[in-house]
């Protein structure tokens, strides 16, 4: 049986799970390319600037925040608007219950709610549980650069998953259709 698990956008009360969730990931794993723990005041002002245009969602079991997503930015040319970048961490006493899964569906989800056609995962390497994860959300391994980042005395691999909209999704500066615009 699946624990009960509610995924909602993230409050000012959450940042110090969000940040003790992340700082544990860039403390011990190549998982994150940050060297040094973020401070909460840090943290809290990443989730108020992606919360401006993108969404940032936390997954909640029995009052405590076990994992957290959000997208934002992928690059900053104008041609780059309709792509996002990703981004997920479960608490690591969570793994194995499909946060991951619910909190990518629901991040899937409200990127193409605002719009977003394309969304970029970018995974350090070696990272097995991470890509399967982006696999079984429709992901498709697009890329992978060599040694490009450097923690804990070594080079470290990064590979690129890119997860489409369907070609008939409008964009957030297309209207549905003219049907749909008539109707309005």
């Amino acid at each position: 049986m699946k624990p009960d698990i509610t995924i909602r956008q993230a409050r000012a009360s959450d940042v110090e799970a969000i940040a003790a969730i992340y700082n544990g990931y860039v403390e011990t794993t190549v998982i994150s390319f940050e060297t040094e723990p973020v401070p909460v005041a840090e943290m809290a002002q990443r989730i108020q600037d992606r919360l401006a245009r993108y969404d940032w969602l936390v997954a909640v079991r029995q009052g405590r925040l076990i994992g957290y997503a959000y997208y934002g930015q992928f690059r900053t040319r104008a041609a780059y608007d309709h792509v996002v970048e990703s981004t997920v961490y479960v608490a690591e006493d969570a793994a194995r219950l499909g946060v991951g899964r619910r909190l990518y569906a629901d991040m899937i989800a409200s990127a193409q709610a605002k719009g977003f056609r394309e969304i970029i995962g970018v995974i350090a390497l070696p990272n097995d549980a991470s890509e399967q994860l982006h696999a079984r959300m429709g992901f498709t391994l697009v890329g992978r650069l060599p040694k490009v980042g450097y923690k804990f005395g070594r080079y470290i691999d990064v590979s690129f998953w890119q997860w489409s909209a369907p070609e008939d999704t409008p964009s957030a500066d297309q209207p549905l259709s003219k049907a749909s615009e008539e109707t309005s």
